[in-house]
């Protein structure tokens, strides 16, 4: 009897020093994790300098993390099509969100797209704890993305200003399905921002017809438009129609390319 009594003090003991262990080391994690979220990395201006290392020396798991191979209703991926793979441009299978704007083939040749294209960071003050997740429920950074930015490449096609009657989709075989038709003289100061690869989308867009579609109203998340600046381009006339009166004729600063 009293080996058992022995015995069990001595798992209690292990239990207490385990959980005192645990404390600390979780106490630790917390600690490196607040230090971590208010690296002015994540605020203005260094987040404008950061580069995809930077990014990824601590969020790495966002390229790593991979789509279900089965779905929760039981829908295999290799069985199915992602509505991205029904389109010209795409090649391979279906990949995380991350993964299509960053590493796909089709990310690498036409764009440069970097986690700071779309993530600005944010101020600790603001909004820092919403939403808590399930662990944590009161140190949670939130990942703030301007949705101008999304807009840019999921906005719907202004089909009322460049005197489409109908959508594309129903009207593009008056055009032979070619953007060119008409934008091989119209608006060909285009693309030059640093997230694209202007030359890339170019060449691509001669034998790939989806590849302007794709950013102008095939990917339409909105059902808005995005208003495109008016870079002046040549022989471009100088009467400046009504519904582009108040267009920027600039891209943001911040996307613009440094020479």
């Amino acid at each position: 009897m009293k080996h058992k009594v022995t015995y069990l003090n001595k798992c209690i003991l292990f239990a207490v020093i385990a959980l005192c262990v645990n404390t600390v080391v979780a106490k630790d994690i917390m600690a490196q994790y607040d230090k971590a979220r208010r690296n002015l990395i994540h605020q203005k201006p260094l987040i404008d300098k950061a580069s995809n290392k930077d990014c990824l020396a601590c969020h790495q798991e966002i390229l790593k993390r991979n789509i279900r191979q089965v779905s929760p209703a039981g829908v295999k991926a290799k069985e199915s099509l992602a509505w991205y793979q029904t389109l010209d441009t795409y090649k391979g299978e279906q990949k995380t969100f991350h993964q299509r704007h960053l590493v796909t083939p089709l990310a690498k040749e036409l764009t440069n797209l970097k986690c700071n294209t779309c993530h600005q960071g944010n101020d600790l003050r603001e909004e820092s704890v919403i939403p808590p997740d399930s662990n944590n429920t009161t140190r949670t950074q939130r990942k703030h993305v301007n949705p101008n930015v999304c807009l840019m490449c999921h906005g719907k096609m202004n089909v009322a200003v460049m005197g489409i009657p109908e959508s594309w989709e129903k009207n593009g075989k008056l055009f032979n399905n070619d953007c060119l038709t008409c934008h091989a003289t119209i608006r060909t100061n285009r693309h030059k921002v640093n997230f694209l690869n202007a030359e890339a989308i170019e060449a691509s867009a001669k034998s790939h017809k989806d590849t302007c579609f794709g950013c102008h109203g095939g990917r339409a998340w909105y059902r808005i438009v995005y208003p495109y600046p008016r870079h002046k381009w040549e022989n471009m006339s100088e009467t400046i129609p009504d519904w582009a009166k108040n267009r920027p004729t600039e891209s943001d600063p911040r996307f613009l390319i440094k020479k």
